[in-house]
């Protein structure tokens, strides 16, 4: 049996195949290596059923995970796996490779994560290449849930978001400055804690002042991350996770004004990544 997982920092989504009833597909909360230490990451996992029941007879688990490009985090992650899963052959990966895999396949393009977080490479058909991204949520992270999520709260706090919208935010999510400044500067997963607010935009998405922060966030990550590659107008870009998906149509909008080629949009990856691991045999070396 072949375990896939896909996780960001808010979410991971697996796929066990090989069972006779067929693909078993289940969620758990996010994997993310900087705000989980190893023991942690170990009990988020083998609390679910579904792992429970079949962690021995799995022999080859697939994991691309936020934050899994760092040597050391990588390790965190892998003994974590190998905690659980004492038979299987383990493979960690960046999302961002995930992602590759996902909408690229064996072809030349981008593949973009807009999701809670981030992240963007450049996939040459075998290898992903990687630019000057992954600065985290405080320093970097533009366009996704976490950094709309900062600039909401921001202008609540400072009493730049219109009035109505404001009175509509308190009475959504109960804010206040001091439960803000609590959840961002003293509890953990603060980047999950913004990217929460993210939801908000869709809502009220009529809204001029909504609009723009959406356009400036999205066009933020285009201008900072994809068009400093030289040949960014010559391969398709392709985008995955929340954001991206729920504002497809402001990010293909951003993307034929730069003279982007849009690929596929997914909001999860999981299911076309387990569908390459199958009909590649594995991640080839």
């Amino acid at each position: 049996m072949i375990v896939v997982a896909d996780s960001g920092s808010s979410k991971t989504d697996w796929i066990i195949s090989g069972n006779p009833t067929g693909l078993i597909e289940f969620s758990t909360k996010g994997i993310n290596p900087y705000f989980s230490n190893e023991k942690e990451i170990t009990r988020s996992i083998i609390q679910k059923p579904e792992i429970k029941k079949y962690a021995e007879d799995i022999s080859e688990v697939y994991f691309f995970g936020e934050g899994c490009a760092n040597p050391d985090r990588h390790e965190m992650v892998s003994n974590a796996l190998t905690t659980v899963f004492k038979n299987a052959f383990i493979d960690v990966e960046n999302d961002a490779i995930g992602s590759a895999y996902a909408t690229c396949g064996n072809d030349k393009g981008f593949t973009c994560v807009l999701g809670s977080g981030s992240n963007i490479a450049f996939f040459d058909g075998t290898a992903v290449q990687y630019g000057n991204q992954g600065l985290g949520f405080i320093l970097g992270n533009e366009g996704s849930g976490a950094w709309f999520g900062k600039e909401l709260v921001t202008s609540f706090l400072y009493g730049t978001m219109p009035a109505g919208l404001r009175k509509a935010f308190k009475e959504e999510y109960q804010v206040s400055k001091e439960s803000i400044i609590e959840n961002v500067y003293q509890r953990p997963m603060p980047n999950i804690y913004l990217s929460s607010f993210a939801p908000f935009m869709d809502q009220h998405r009529s809204d001029p002042f909504i609009e723009e922060l959406l356009n400036c966030g999205l066009d933020k990550f285009i201008v900072t991350h994809l068009l400093p590659y030289h040949d960014h107008r010559k391969y398709p870009c392709h985008f995955v996770g929340t954001i991206a998906w729920h504002f497809q149509d402001a990010l293909q909008a951003l993307c034929k004004k730069h003279h982007i080629i849009v690929g596929k949009i997914l909001a999860r990856p999981i299911g076309e990544l387990m569908e390459y691991i199958q009909r590649s045999g594995g991640i080839q070396a």
